[in-house]
């Protein structure tokens, strides 16, 4: 009786799950890209993948259960090989890399939104270096001292920054209350008419390559499903709970998507807003809070000086938010993936010094190691990019692939690991082995050819390989790496 009060309910698992999953930024750039249009995307990104996918984590982390973070590696170690578990926990890694790099930079939009109320980032040209190239320096600071503070483990930072995800979850609300008064003060009206439902504003998103390429970030909205599976065996009833969790997360998660984009077209049209060439994925939230505000003055027939301002603050206020939730992801992402892929594999594929906890249970060796690839990788984009509006773009397109690729191997793996009898699987959804295949499949091939198409689209619809290169470079020579470094450890 004592263990079934300390198990999760069903609402408590609901509420895990959307807030692991949700994100306030995903309707922004939705919206950015997609216009209304975004929502069908969102809605069968999550029948096709979250739903099954997450029910796949839950089967995987009932059945393989692991002291050392996510499981990945035991579970696809279990499921087909230790070579194949090795590659993809370390594809899975290098996600992470690429997200240093890619928040690294961003983090600088929050900064100077917090200060002047809109993304000065445009401007940081100086002594003769454009503002991609300032904007990569200050980013290699800005790792170097995240670095040295979580070496030294300063837990204190993480649990301040960890207000920023209360001010993001914040913002949703403030969203969906100043849309419900501007559009009752509006008489109803939208600011972006709802009759272009299923077509995208944004030029790049009309045609059928770029449509299908935005489902890359339909998945990506749904991320952080592999952390799922530890919950399983905490669960109240899992048989019932854990599918149900998941189906009710999905449709919860999926409608708050849906009403956050609604509401931003209460406030933005998109022509208006969104079509001036200093606005990118980076920055969009930061512009569409402080048109919002804009519009809320507006809408109760204050001045334009007295609107602009409340819209400043607006802005402000996201700066201030964002900024401390990128910091808190940031000093938590600097350790943690790393950990996971020392301590979670065998520790004969690593030498002595990468393994070695310091006082402060922190891999001091490999961190630093880490820092110098992030900084690295960070000179080479921000050197090679002169505009920074395309540089924030590449980054978030950079980012999405490299998070989304590792689920592939998950994927794959699941029916192998529903085939070997030899595992116990106390909690099983896919009881049928067809059942398993196709589902498998389905999901294998959405994820895979949303990854194409995000590839190709520059190439094909803008001649730009450049951007393409980008996004390929991480994953390809990550993916090589670990073969390299798993052949010659392996030898050892």
């Amino acid at each position: 009786m004592t263990d079934n009060h300390n198990k999760i309910t069903l609402m408590a698992l609901v509420m895990m799950i959307f807030t692991t999953v949700f994100g306030f930024a995903n309707s922004t750039v939705a919206f950015y890209l997609m216009g209304y249009s975004s929502i069908l995307f969102y809605l069968v990104a999550a029948v096709l993948f979250f739903i099954p996918f997450a029910l796949m984590m839950a089967e995987y982390g009932a059945a393989i259960k692991s002291d050392e973070g996510s499981g990945m590696y035991q579970w696809l170690e279990v499921s087909v090989s230790p070579r194949f578990a090795f590659i993809g926990t370390f594809m899975w890694f290098a996600s992470y890399i690429i997200w240093l790099v890619s928040t690294s930079a961003k983090v600088w939009i929050p900064f100077t939104t917090l200060f002047f109320g809109s993304d000065q980032t445009g401007n940081f040209g100086f002594a003769g270096l454009n503002a991609t190239q300032v904007i990569g320096l200050l980013s290699c600071l800005w790792m170097i001292l995240v670095t040295v503070v979580s070496i030294k483990g300063v837990k204190g930072i993480v649990r301040v920054t960890s207000l920023g995800g209360l001010a993001v979850m914040s913002l949703n609300a403030i969203l969906l209350v100043i849309s419900g008064i501007a559009l009752a003060l509006r008489h109803g009206e939208m600011a972006q008419p709802l009759h272009h439902f299923l077509t995208s504003p944004n030029p790049s998103y009309q045609q059928p390559l770029g449509v299908m390429s935005f489902a890359v970030f339909a998945i990506f909205a749904y991320g952080g499903l592999e952390v799922l599976g530890g919950m399983v065996d905490k669960t109240h009833n899992p048989e019932k709970t854990f599918p149900r969790g998941i189906i009710i997360s999905a449709v919860v998660i999926t409608l708050g998507y849906a009403i956050g984009i609604l509401c931003w077209g209460i406030s933005t049209n998109w022509q208006t807003v969104l079509a001036k060439s200093t606005t990118n994925m980076g920055n969009i939230s930061y512009v569409m809070m402080r048109n919002l505000g804009d519009v809320l003055g507006q809408s109760l027939g204050i001045s334009a000086a007295t609107s602009n301002t409340i819209g400043l603050w607006f802005a402000r206020y996201t700066g201030l938010g964002m900024f401390l939730a990128y910091s808190g992801a940031f000093f938590t992402l600097t350790y943690s993936p790393l950990k996971t892929l020392i301590l979670g594999t065998p520790k004969s594929m690593w030498p002595a010094k990468m393994t070695k906890l310091n006082k402060n249970d922190m891999p001091s060796f490999a961190m630093m190691l880490q820092c110098g690839v992030v900084i690295v990788i960070i000179l080479l984009a921000s050197f090679a990019s002169t505009d920074a509006s395309a540089f924030y773009n590449i980054l978030t397109l950079m980012a999405n692939v490299s998070m989304t690729l590792p689920y592939l191997f998950l994927v794959y793996a699941f029916p192998k690991f529903k085939h070997n009898r030899d595992i116990v699987k106390p909690f099983e959804v896919y009881k049928s082995p067809r059942l398993t295949t196709v589902i498998s499949w389905v999901v294998l091939l959405v994820v895979l050819g949303a990854n194409v198409f995000t590839l190709i689209q520059p190439v094909l619809e803008n001649g730009d390989i450049q951007s393409t290169i980008w996004m390929l470079m991480g994953p390809l020579l990550f993916g090589l790496l670990g073969i390299v470094w798993y052949q010659r450890r392996a030898r050892k």
